[in-house]
């Protein structure tokens, strides 16, 4: 992911943000309009200009302006300045109306537990957010008083969403005379059928991300709701002897042992990964939404699709990042206003027919054919309450340890048994403080 990405810089900023929070715990919650003159907005977001946010937001700002008759002061800045320095600006007059954060217990969840972003339920109540987002969304937007999501207290909202599914090269698949699978047990028979013609059927990255992505969705092919709450909201005890643990990691050996993914993965990055399904080598790529449009620019040479995995009514996922309201923003209530059009039918629709995942778009809107395949595959995970979030998430470190441990499998210099309770020795450590 560009989410791992993202990711990886969110946990190096942690231990900044936890040694300043010691201070700012003492900060309250729920401020807003203090002293504010009404008449500006001040905005922050790490939006390039011309992607499906930038460009909806723009629009927003447009709107915005022409409705209240309020100024946007609009502060572009880059996803490391918020992250890095967002501790110390929130606790003075500095701090914005309104701004994009990323979700998730280390970052917008421990802006809340520290107090410096608002609790904003009563506006979500005002506007009936809630009822535009599924709950698998709300999850990430909601966090307990420790900074833990899936809480009662609203301290965001999302504007978007993105998924792991399964692109297909159908141009290889005519080829070959395969069709795409709706089972997990054809989607088994074409990786041999691939496998039988010479060719490796996954792209895969086993020194990035998406290694314990596919590892992860194996889990989810095996679980229920209930695995996920404790997985990722620690409700109780993870078994990492159990059935889904055991069948991800013993089906990821299995996927080497038969040539469905190729032998040196421990060494291959996501966006080699991510090339080798450009460029038509693999045909298969397990991997997120947030490939959809480059592959739309670049990925011109066959015709592709994207599914969710198949027979699974779990996929990873999560809504994107979201608004939150500094409680040291003057005007308040000129962010929750500007929030509320970015969840108008109009401004989700841009977001859509640009190659972004919508939360709230009405489908009659969307007017390009491959956003609407794209739409059409998210609104059904949606449906299924299926959006699971990220393996790594549960605690600082974990992507890290995933990935090593993986590599371990993947090289034969573990088995899956020893891979599976590494994992859970440093899960259980890394999410000690959370439980």
């Amino acid at each position: 992911m560009a989410r791992t990405t993202r990711r990886a810089a969110t946990l190096s900023a942690v231990a900044a943000l936890s040694a300043a929070g010691l201070a700012l715990a003492g900060c309250s919650s729920g401020g807003g309009d203090a002293g504010g003159d009404g008449d500006t907005l001040r905005l922050w977001h790490y939006e390039s200009a011309d992607s499906a946010m930038g460009k909806a937001w723009d629009e927003a700002i447009r709107i915005f302006e022409e409705e209240t008759g309020a100024t946007v002061e609009f502060e572009e800045k880059s996803f490391e300045q918020i992250q890095k320095t967002a501790s110390q600006v929130l606790d003075t007059d500095a701090a914005p109306d309104l701004m994009e954060f990323n979700k998730g217990n280390a970052t917008a969840g421990f802006l809340a537990s520290t107090g410096l972003i608002s609790d904003i339920s009563d506006a979500v109540d005002e506007y009936g957010w809630a009822d535009k987002l599924a709950p698998s969304l709300q999850t990430t937007a909601k966090y307990s008083e420790d900074g833990v999501m899936g809480g009662d207290a609203w301290y965001g909202i999302p504007n978007y969403g993105e998924f792991v599914g399964v692109y297909y090269n159908l141009d290889m698949f005519a080829e070959a005379g395969l069709e795409v699978p709706t089972t997990y047990d054809e989607f088994v028979s074409v990786l041999d059928a691939f496998v039988a013609r010479g060719v490796t059927p996954l792209a895969e990255a086993g020194a990035e991300y998406p290694l314990g992505q596919l590892w992860y969705q194996l889990a989810l092919s095996q679980a229920d709701r209930s695995f996920v709450d404790d997985y990722q909201l620690y409700e109780n005890p993870v078994d990492w002897s159990g059935p889904e643990v055991t069948y991800a990691t013993e089906t990821l050996a299995e996927y080497v042992d038969k040539g469905y993914i190729a032998k040196d993965v421990s060494s291959v990055v996501a966006e080699d990964a991510g090339v080798s399904f450009i460029n038509g080598t693999s045909p298969i790529f397990v991997s997120g939404s947030w490939w959809y449009g480059r592959f739309v620019t670049e990925a011109t040479g066959f015709d592709w699709s994207l599914e969710s995995f198949p027979e699974s009514q779990l996929s990873l996922g999560s809504s994107g990042n979201l608004w939150v309201v500094p409680a040291n923003a003057a005007n308040a209530d000129l962010a929750y206003e500007f929030i509320d059009i970015t969840m108008r039918p109009e401004i989700q629709a841009i977001i859509g027919n640009n190659g972004g995942v919508p939360v709230a778009a009405d489908a009659a809107d969307i007017t390009d054919e491959k956003s609407a395949a794209l739409i059409e595959t998210f609104n059904g995970i949606l449906d299924d309450d299926g959006l699971s979030f990220y393996p790594d998430w549960p605690a600082p470190g974990f992507y890290d340890v995933l990935v090593q441990e993986l590599q371990g499998l993947v090289t034969g210099a573990q088995d899956a048994a020893t891979t599976a309770a590494n994992l859970g020795e440093q899960y259980d450590e890394g999410t000690a403080d959370y439980r």
